[in-house]
């Protein structure tokens, strides 16, 4: 009897080289980086076991953009060149992922794109906890479903591309990661994401916040600063997974999902001062679990936030890049002096001029 053979189904077309789909068009997209609270539980580790809770993180998306140009190589290489980092070119297909731009590399093997160039530039600080690569990914790939639909295939949701940029930086990285940043990254705006852990439903939940002040009034309650050191988000993240699979930590965890409602719930009726006070309830845990969270300038941010009435959180998982404040607005602007000081004395830290962003990727 003769064996029944394999089918494989047709994925569609593959983009191939791009001279012909851009002859006669610029293709340039970006997306929003995000400032958070309760990251982590993005972590599928982390709302499966606690399901029971209602895992949510909450996010808000800064004008701090990342742009996303396409343009026809004059060979067949994928080339690559991005703020902050030294421009690379790989055939199609022969990429290392583990490279600075690797994840880059991954999108445009996943669309069988060859003969492009794509530049990538991007508003805020590399490496600094807002979600950058995940947003150049939610950017990069939006930019080749256009390209695409040039040879009739419609573009993806919203919502699918952002499972699709997750899936694509979860296989390179290796380790888990988590929804958040590709979200911001694609709806813009202030949310509550709550990660409903049910097989066969969409792995996320979306809930506007500020809907009856609206957005931009946060902004005067708001202040953001770049520590002048990066970050590398795995390597705290890898500490608060390997602490909870240990069943370390699992109380203190349970605490920042019901810290994340409070601040949530707050942030929606504009209560300052409860948002502050949940934000700094919630670092001081995260700070106990993993004291390296918060670097020397952090800390003394962070402090100067606290005696100012306002709420300080390191953004992403911390260990550098961004930290962000919360409060009244009288509070927030009394706070600004003190941390521009603080920041002068190491040069490459600054306070970050950005607002809420209502879009998302465009």
């Amino acid at each position: 009897m003769a064996k029944e053979k394999g089918h494989i189904a047709d994925s569609g077309p593959a983009l191939g080289h791009v001279g012909k789909p851009l002859a006669d068009r610029r293709i340039e997209t970006s997306a929003p980086c995000r400032i958070d609270f309760g990251g982590t539980l993005d972590i599928s580790s982390f709302h499966y076991p606690l399901r029971r809770l209602a895992p949510t993180t909450v996010n808000i998306a800064l004008d701090l953009r990342t742009t996303v140009r396409l343009d026809p190589a004059d060979d067949d290489d994928i080339h690559i060149l991005s703020t902050g980092i030294s421009e690379a070119a790989f055939p199609p297909g022969e990429a290392p992922y583990d490279h600075p731009l690797g994840l880059m590399f991954a999108v445009a093997d996943y669309f069988g794109a060859r003969g492009v160039r794509i530049g990538i530039a991007s508003a805020s600080p590399p490496r600094s906890g807002l979600g950058g690569s995940s947003v150049a990914a939610v950017a990069l790939i939006t930019a080749f479903d256009r390209l695409m639909a040039t040879l009739g295939r419609p573009e993806r949701s919203l919502a699918d591309r952002v499972i699709l940029a997750h899936a694509i930086e979860q296989g390179v990285a290796g380790v888990p990661c988590g929804l958040q940043d590709q979200l911001a990254a694609a709806y813009g705006g202030i949310h509550a994401w709550r990660w409903p852990a049910e097989a066969g439903q969409a792995p996320f939940a979306r809930r506007r916040l500020c809907t009856v002040a609206g957005p931009a009034r946060l902004d005067d309650h708001l202040l953001v600063a770049y520590l002048g050191v990066t970050h590398v988000s795995k390597d705290v993240n890898s500490t608060w997974v390997r602490q909870f699979i240990h069943a370390e930590s699992r109380d203190q965890w349970r605490t920042i999902v019901r810290l994340t409602h409070d601040f949530a719930d707050a942030l929606d009726r504009f209560d300052m001062p409860a948002a502050a006070m949940a934000m700094n309830r919630e670092t001081a845990i995260r700070r106990a679990m993993t004291p390296h969270v918060l670097e020397s300038m952090g800390q003394r941010l962070a402090d100067a936030a606290m005696a100012a009435g306002c709420g300080a959180r390191f953004t992403g998982a911390g260990g550098g890049g961004c930290l962000w404040a919360i409060g009244e607005a009288k509070a927030i602007a009394a706070l600004k002096p003190v941390w521009a000081g603080l920041l002068a004395e190491r040069p490459t830290a600054g306070l970050l001029d950005c607002r809420v962003d209502t879009r998302g990727v465009a």
